[in-house]
C-alpha cells in the first residue's frame, strides 16, 4: 500500500513547493520577456543555463530549434587558448503552421521559458529550463486535448558525428582536436501514444504530453592544471537519465523553481512605469524617447538571471558570452579577457545578493596561477608570485597577444572583496589572503624608483592603447595610471587582510611605507586626470577602455569625499572620453559615474546602452539585441552585468566605512524602492525613496556592530544587532 501512496506524496509535496516559489515570484513585477513569435536568429532566442550547460530557444511552431553549449568545450590546452564551441542543437518537427494567439516568454524570477499558441482549436504549450539540481536541460510539451502530441525530434552536432538511436534516447559523441571528448543525449519520456525510431531520430505520435531531457559533457576535468583531460562523459551522463527516470516531470520543475527562484529572489528593484509588451517594441520605443522605467529595471535583473545562469557553485566562470555561443571561430576566443572583460562579468555577484555565484571565477583564478607558476614560458617566470596574459582559456592557457602584468593583481581583488562583503574568515585566511601576499611580494621587487623617491611600475601599460590615439601600441610606459592604481589596490586590500587577521605585523609596516611612495594620481593641464606619468592626454581620445579611472571603479582610491581633487579631474578625464562608446565600455562608464556620486551622467549613460544594436541601413552598434544581450559589437555579456553593478552602484554605495544610501539617484527615478542589496560588511539593505529623497531603510547586518550610515551630508552611527532587521530613518 505504502509504495502506491509513496508517489502521491512525493508529487502533492512538490506541488505545494512549487505553489510556494510561486507566490514568493508573484512579489516581482513582470519581470519577463516577451515576444509574439518564433525566434528567426540566435540573437532573437531567449537563453537558459544552469551553469554549465545553456540553451537558446527559439520557439518555433512548425520546427522548434535549442541550440546548446556546455561550457567546457573548448579547443585550447594549456600553452594555447583555443576557442570556445557550440555543442549542438535539438530540431523538433512540430508541423504546426496555421497558428494564432502565439506568446513566448523568458520568466526571470525562475528561469523558466514557456511558449503557447493555438492550432486547429488546440491550444499548445511548452515549458523549457535547464536545472542546476538535476544538471539537465527539461522541455514539457503537452496539448489542450489528449493524444495529439506529435512530434520528430533530431539530435544534431555541428561538428557532424554519428548520430545513434536507442530506445527512447538520441546520442552523438566526438572529441576535439586537444584530446578533449564529448557526448550529448536526449531522452524522451511520453505519456500515451506510441514511439517510432529512425536511423537519426525518434518520432512521438499521438501523446498526451511528453518530457525532453538532455544531458551533455566532456572529458575536461575543472581547476586540475595541467592534467585537465579525464574519462570520456559516457558513464557519468548515462547514469544522470537514469536518475531522471525516477522523477516525475512536476518534481524536476518544482526542484529547478526553488533552486533559482532562492537566488534570484533575493533582490527586488520597483522603479514604476511597469509594461508587458514584446521586448523589442519597448526598446525601440525607449530609444525612440519613451520613458520606460520598467525596462531599465527589467535589465538590472536580466544581468543577475544570467550571472545565476551561467555562473553556479562547480563550473566554470562565465566567460565572454556567458555560456552561449553559436559559433566554431568566436570573437575574442569567447574565452576570458582580464583587462577588464572577467572581472566585471563578477562585479555585480557580491552587491546584489549572489555571493555563490562568485565561486567558479575563484577556482578558476587560482588554476589560472597554478598553472603559469609551472609554466615554461620565460615571460611567466617571476621569482614570486606569478604572472598572465591578457586572454586565457578554461585550462590557463593563453593567447600571447600581450602579458598583462597587473591582470593577477586585478584578478586578486575580487577574492578581497568576496570577503569585504561576506566577512568569512576561512575563506580570506585561506584562499584571499595567500593570493595578495604573493602578488605583493613581487611587486615589492619589481617597481623601481625615480629620483624624486617615488615608485612606479617600470614597465606600464593602460588597455588597450599608448599616448596619442595609438591603438597598436605595445612599448612599456613607466608609471602608467594603470599599473599604478592596481599597485596601490593591492597594497591596500593586504594591509586590510592581515589586519584583520592580525598577522605579519613586519610586513605590514613595510607595505605601508612602499604604498605611501607610489607615484599617485596626477591632475594634468586641462583638468584631467592624468592616464601616462607625461601630461601627454588627448582631449579628443574617446578611447573605449578608461583604464587610468581604475581608482574610481573599481578601486576606492579616488572618492569624492575623501579626494575630491583627483574625483574632479576624472570627472574631466569621463568626459572628454566622450558618450557613445562599445556596450561593455558604456557599462563601466555607468559604474564610475556613480561611484562619483553623478546619477544623472550614469542614466545618460544607462540611455545609451538601452538602444537597438541593430538599426535599418545603419549596421550594429553598441546596444541590445532583440534578445537584450550587449552588444560591444558583437554580443558580449559583460554589457549585461556591468550595467546591472552598475545601478547597484547608483542606489547603494558602501566605501571608506560608510554604508552611503542612494548616492548617485538620478532624477529619472523619482520614486522607488530596492531590496535584498548588500552592502560590505554582510548587510542587507533594503531602501524606499520618493519625491527624490530617501522615506527610509531597512538594514540587517550579520554582525553586531557600530555601522556608520550615509544619506547625503547626513551620517549616523548605528548599533544594529546581528540578525535582526532595523529601520533606519536619516
Amino acid at each position: 500500500m505504502m509504495r502506491k501512496i509513496y508517489p502521491l506524496i512525493v508529487l502533492l509535496c512538490c506541488h505545494l513547493s512549487l505553489l510556494m516559489a510561486q507566490q514568493q515570484s508573484r512579489k516581482q513585477e513582470n519581470l519577463q520577456l516577451i515576444s509574439q513569435r518564433p525566434a528567426t536568429a540566435w540573437l532573437e532566442a531567449f537563453p537558459l543555463g544552469n551553469g554549465s550547460l545553456g540553451a537558446m530557444i527559439f520557439g518555433g511552431t512548425d520546427t522548434d530549434r535549442i541550440q546548446f553549449n556546455e561550457s567546457s568545450l573548448c579547443t585550447g590546452t594549456t600553452d594555447s587558448i583555443g576557442s570556445y564551441q557550440p555543442f549542438g542543437n535539438i530540431y523538433l518537427r512540430w508541423g504546426h503552421r496555421d497558428t494564432s494567439n502565439y506568446q513566448r516568454k523568458l520568466l526571470l524570477n525562475n528561469g523558466i521559458q514557456e511558449i503557447r499558441y493555438d492550432n486547429e482549436g488546440i491550444n499548445y504549450s511548452r515549458q523549457y529550463f535547464v536545472s542546476y539540481p538535476d544538471q539537465a536541460f527539461i522541455m514539457h510539451a503537452n496539448a489542450s486535448r489528449p493524444g495529439k502530441i506529435n512530434v520528430e525530434i533530431m539530435l544534431r552536432d555541428v561538428r557532424s558525428p554519428e548520430i545513434q538511436v536507442n530506445g527512447a534516447r538520441i546520442t552523438f559523441a566526438g572529441s576535439l582536436r586537444n584530446g578533449m571528448k564529448y557526448e550529448a543525449i536526449v531522452q524522451v519520456v511520453h505519456a500515451g501514444g506510441q514511439i517510432q525510431r529512425t536511423d537519426s531520430s525518434l518520432i512521438i505520435q499521438q501523446a498526451d504530453d511528453l518530457t525532453l531531457q538532455l544531458v551533455a559533457g566532456t572529458s575536461f576535468k575543472p581547476f586540475s592544471g595541467y592534467h585537465y583531460l579525464g574519462d570520456a562523459p559516457h558513464a557519468r551522463l548515462s547514469a544522470q537519465l537514469d536518475k531522471l527516470l525516477k522523477k516525475p516531470f512536476k518534481q524536476l520543475q518544482s526542484t529547478h523553481y526553488q533552486d533559482f527562484s532562492s537566488l534570484f529572489n533575493r533582490v527586488t528593484l520597483h522603479l514604476g512605469n511597469d509594461l508587458s509588451n514584446p521586448v523589442t517594441e519597448r526598446l525601440s520605443a525607449y530609444s525612440a524617447g519613451k520613458s520606460d522605467l520598467g525596462l531599465e529595471a527589467l535589465l538590472f535583473q536580466y544581468g543577475r538571471y544570467l550571472l545565476i545562469s551561467s555562473s553556479r557553485k562547480g563550473g566554470l566562470p562565465a566567460n565572454l558570452q556567458g555560456i552561449w555561443n553559436d559559433e566554431l571561430k568566436p570573437a575574442w576566443y569567447s574565452q576570458y579577457t582580464t583587462n577588464i572583460n572577467i572581472q566585471m562579468n563578477y562585479w555585480l555577484a557580491e552587491p546584489t545578493n549572489l555571493s555563490e555565484c562568485h565561486f567558479p571565477y575563484f577556482n578558476w583564478v587560482e588554476n589560472l596561477a597554478a598553472v603559469n607558476k609551472q609554466s615554461s614560458d620565460s615571460a611567466l617566470k617571476v621569482p614570486v608570485g606569478w604572472l598572465g596574459y591578457n586572454s586565457d582559456n578554461i585550462m590557463g592557457g593563453p593567447s600571447k597577444w600581450r602579458l598583462h602584468r597587473p591582470g593577477s593583481a586585478w584578478l586578486v581583488q575580487h577574492f578581497w572583496e568576496h570577503y569585504a562583503y561576506i566577512r568569512d574568515t576561512v575563506f580570506l585566511r585561506q584562499r584571499a589572503f595567500p593570493l595578495l601576499k604573493e602578488l605583493v611580494q613581487y611587486w615589492e621587487g619589481h617597481l623601481i624608483k625615480r629620483a624624486d623617491g617615488k615608485l612606479i611600475t617600470p614597465d606600464g601599460w593602460s588597455p588597450e592603447h599608448g599616448p596619442g590615439k595609438n591603438e597598436g601600441d605595445k612599448r612599456p610606459y613607466p608609471g602608467a595610471s594603470y599599473d599604478q592604481q592596481i599597485v596601490y589596490d593591492l597594497f591596500s586590500n593586504y594591509l586590510a587582510a592581515a589586519a584583520v587577521l592580525k598577522t605579519d605585523e613586519v610586513m605590514r609596516e613595510k607595505v605601508a611605507m612602499l604604498r605611501g611612495k607610489l607615484l599617485g594620481p596626477q591632475v594634468g593641464r586641462w583638468g584631467q586626470l592624468q592616464e601616462w606619468m607625461e601630461d601627454v592626454d588627448d582631449s579628443t581620445d574617446h578611447h573605449r577602455h578608461s583604464s587610468h579611472l581604475f581608482a574610481v571603479y573599481p578601486g576606492h582610491w579616488i572618492t569624492p569625499l575623501e579626494t575630491p581633487a583627483w574625483a574632479r579631474a576624472a570627472e574631466q578625464s569621463l568626459l572628454a572620453r566622450g558618450m557613445e562608446s562599445t556596450g561593455w565600455s558604456t557599462a563601466w562608464r555607468i559604474n564610475i559615474w556613480a561611484r562619483l556620486g553623478k546619477g544623472n551622467h550614469a542614466h545618460e549613460q544607462m540611455q545609451r546602452l538601452i538602444r537597438p544594436a541593430v538599426a535599418a541601413g545603419s549596421g550594429e552598434k553598441s546596444g541590445l539585441y532583440p534578445n537584450l544581450f550587449d552588444a560591444h559589437p558583437p554580443f558580449q555579456i559583460d554589457g549585461n552585468l556591468g550595467y546591472t553593478a552598475g545601478v547597484a552602484e547608483m542606489l547603494l554605495q558602501s566605501v571608506d566605512g560608510e554604508i552611503y544610501l542612494l548616492p548617485a539617484l538620478p532624477d529619472a527615478w523619482p520614486e522607488g524602492y530596492v531590496k535584498g542589496l548588500k552592502a560590505r560588511g554582510n548587510v542587507t539593505v533594503d531602501i524606499y525613496w520618493s519625491d527624490r529623497r530617501l522615506e527610509k531603510a531597512v538594514l540587517n547586518a550579520s554582525h553586531t556592530g557600530i555601522y556608520h550610515v550615509r544619506y547625503g551630508r547626513i551620517i549616523r552611527e548605528f548599533l544594529l544587532e546581528g540578525g535582526k532587521p532595523q529601520v533606519i530613518n536619516l
